[in-house]
């Protein structure tokens, strides 16, 4: 009797213990705070650099975590960009290439919060989907807060949890208080925040087949409490702004009802300070974040994610309203990381990291591996701080719309790597573009048909065969 006795206590200390350490790797998972911003430059935060912007709770997250200085998009436009994040997929492997209703489509997508949600994760989508007008929830969340399109900043229709609703408040505010009464709640297990805000974006209607109100593209709405900002500030300027494209030529095409690029085009002073207002109730939002994690001691426990869907001229080669193109004003976003379970304070890499890195990355911290059709790479190993062999180009790729007249039939495959950027426009003849970014970081001198360049094209177009032959 005392033998069986102490079989059945070693057998229930045995389960206990397992039961311990089943807990215990639960609770080692973190929880994932991804924030996603609409239209930011990588340049438009104080710890990239700004003259003027005060952003203090955004810097935080890459001070007191890792900064990336050479981030990108694979396709510098918001629903193709967005898809890319949530998949870690190219655009023309996850299908949703532009900005027309692409509903249907993202409702199949196999995305890193389906798959946390599978491994047991909480999650919630708060704020601008973007991939088509339909504001129903998606796969893969248990929380959902969105709304129609492109929604409006002042009191707007949101869609909770499949119900409407209408708000009473400014939207930035709402969603990242929606946001904060996620993580404020009891969870039992770990939980994913994606917060894909509408801001910066201006405020337009989009119709169904991508267009816009051309005449409501440069209108931002920032709160109220921040509208009198930065007056006379002298907005930064690169050397290529307020100045006509050269060498460019599918940009210097004659287009119909439409003025040629020069400094008359370019982004005014008002436009760019109507942006940067926008951005202070975000920037207040994450210090609301941050000490929400605080407060329920959640915060070293928590991997928070920093990022932008694509760039914005201000100007450049005489450009406005506009992403799309594969300059650096373009495709470069900001990429702040912080995990102190990992990460360093004050880490910088400069490796070229890519939107589609993020959701490998995110799953690999999680505990999990990325589905095989993933076409992105897990930062891991550079967030701890190591080195080894990393992506020295990567692939950028367009497709028309109809959208900007300016920017039909300029779909494109592009190549980057740390020095050159080759660009094959498909559907001109005659117009491709080569940069030497070391000599020439402002892209303002085309050489493609210079024959000392010669071979760093001919060498530019085979890895961009490479890239292409790798899908």
């Amino acid at each position: 009797m005392r033998k069986l006795l102490l079989a059945t206590v070693a057998i229930l200390l045995m389960f206990a213990s397992m039961g311990m350490g089943q807990r215990e790797r639960q609770q080692s998972r973190p929880n994932i705070i991804f924030i996603l911003i609409d239209d930011l430059r990588w340049d438009e935060l104080g710890i990239t650099g700004h003259p003027f912007l005060k952003t203090p709770n955004i810097d935080r997250i890459g001070s007191e975590g890792a900064l990336f200085r050479n981030a990108f998009m694979t396709t510098p436009l918001c629903s193709p960009s967005r898809a890319s994040f949530l998949t870690g997929q190219y655009a023309y492997t996850h299908g949703i290439t532009d900005n027309v209703d692409r509903s249907v489509a993202s409702h199949k997508l196999i995305t890193f919060p389906l798959l946390l949600q599978q491994a047991g994760y909480a999650t919630a989508f708060i704020g601008k989907w973007h991939m088509g007008n339909d504001d129903s929830p998606r796969p893969g969340f248990d929380r959902w807060v969105s709304f129609k399109g492109q929604g409006s900043y002042l009191n707007p229709e949101i869609n909770e949890d499949g119900k409407d609703v209408n708000a009473r408040g400014y939207i930035t505010d709402l969603l990242n208080g929606y946001a904060v009464e996620f993580i404020k709640r009891r969870h039992d297990k770990p939980f994913l925040v994606y917060l894909a805000h509408k801001a910066i974006h201006p405020e337009v209607m989009q119709h169904g087949d991508g267009s816009v109100n051309l005449a409501e593209a440069e209108r931002f709405i920032p709160a109220e409490r921040h509208r009198n900002l930065f007056v006379g500030k002298k907005i930064p300027r690169r050397r290529s702004a307020m100045r006509p494209p050269a060498g460019k030529p599918a940009l210097q095409r004659t287009i119909n009802d439409l003025p040629p690029l020069g400094p008359k085009t370019a982004t005014s002073d008002e436009v760019v300070l109507g942006r940067e207002r926008s951005l202070m109730a975000i920037e207040e939002g994450v210090g609301e974040i941050l000490k929400a994690l605080q407060e329920t001691n959640q915060l070293d426990d928590t991997v928070i994610v920093f990022a932008s869907d694509n760039g914005y001229f201000y100007g450049e080669h005489g450009l406005s309203v506009e992403r799309r193109l594969a300059y650096e004003e373009s495709i470069r976003m900001p990429l702040l990381v912080r995990y102190p379970r990992l990460i360093k304070a004050g880490t910088v890499r400069d490796e070229l990291a890519l939107n589609i890195d993020v959701a490998p990355t995110l799953l690999e911290l999680a505990g999990m591996s990325a589905p095989a059709t993933t076409q992105g790479r897990s930062l891991v190993s550079l967030l701890k701080g190591l080195g080894g062999e990393w992506r020295r180009s990567f692939l950028i790729e367009y497709y028309s719309d109809k959208v900007f007249p300016r920017m039909r039939n300029m779909g494109y495959k592009a190549v980057r790597t740390e020095r050159w950027k080759y660009i094959h426009y498909l559907e001109l003849n005659n117009m491709d573009e080569l940069y030497d970014l070391k000599a020439d970081p402002y892209e303002m001198r085309n050489i493609i048909n210079r024959r000392e360049a010669a071979r760093s094209l001919e060498e530019m177009k085979r890895e961009l065969e490479r890239l292409l032959s790798a899908s």
